[in-house]
């Protein structure tokens, strides 16, 4: 536990750094996020006997990144139909070594890694040099929504766990995850609605927006959790890797994030808070 805490405090100083920064750094470590958790992904599904493509996958991630980096939608979109084209050649090309399902595995992993990843880098520059004025200083709009997806992802985790710890007694999904519970997953909804709705309050948003908004964070983080746990059941591992020390892999810490970045982009947009 004290390893957990100890890495978990240097994480969050870290990640804080550098979001806070924003620019190429925080782009290009999206980028180095998103290979560690392709690759966790692809050792994952090896362990079945498949033969997920690392390599080529982590160049169609990189050509997905730079358009989002850009802000090419032209080059993103671009890229989803060449990853399709060029994994499915695969299967041609190298058909003694690479089957069909090995493809498809591979496709679907590029796109909900690599696409999931490109929105965080998206969501970072939203809004451009423009920024909230809060009691600790000028954000940027988009450094602002990326504190508000994160954060909200983390208290889904927090306020789950601990009411679940105290309260649970009826299963949530057990045949997927065993130790979650109803009661885990509504301590959850209720502190992640208002701590997402203070976050409004902090950065000066619409207050029952940002409520709603905390309450489908919530929904969306636990949606992320279960599908890797899917997985990883699938697969037969414990952890996606041991990168972190006493929180496992690059996938494991950010599976509810893959989800939750992408509704969180989508929800601004819809809601014109921004752009």
């Amino acid at each position: 536990m004290l390893t957990r805490i100890i890495t978990g405090i240097i994480g969050i100083v870290l990640a804080a750094m550098v979001i806070q920064t924003g620019g190429n750094i925080f782009a290009f470590a999206v980028l180095l996020l998103s290979f560690g958790a392709w690759y966790e992904y692809c050792n994952a599904f090896r362990q079945k006997g498949y033969k997920p493509t690392l390599v080529t996958g982590m160049v169609l991630i990189s050509i997905m990144w730079q358009g989002g980096f850009l802000g090419s939608n032209g080059l993103l979109v671009g890229s989803v139909m060449f990853s399709a084209l060029v994994i499915m050649l695969l299967t041609v090309l190298n058909h003694d070594n690479f089957d069909v399902l090995s493809a498809v595995i591979s496709l679907a992993g590029v796109f909900y890694i690599g696409l999931s990843f490109v929105h965080l880098v998206m969501l970072r520059f939203v809004g451009g040099d423009t920024v909230i004025s809060t009691s600790l200083g000028d954000f940027q709009t988009g450094c602002a929504m990326v504190w508000i997806a994160l954060i909200g992802t983390w208290a889904s985790d927090t306020f789950a766990y601990f009411a679940g710890c105290f309260l649970g007694k009826h299963k949530l999904c057990e045949k997927i995850s065993p130790k979650k519970t109803i009661e885990g997953f509504i301590g959850g909804l209720l502190g992640t609605t208002a701590s997402v709705a203070g976050l409004g309050v902090f950065f000066g948003l619409d207050v029952v927006m940002m409520a709603v908004l905390g309450f489908f964070i919530c929904v969306v983080a636990t949606l992320g959790d279960l599908v890797e746990s899917v997985v990883k059941r699938y697969t037969g591992i414990k952890d996606s890797g041991n990168i972190i020390p006493g929180h496992g892999g690059i996938w494991d810490r950010f599976d509810s994030v893959i989800y939750t970045v992408p509704f969180v982009y989508y929800f601004m947009y819809c809601t014109r808070f921004v752009g």
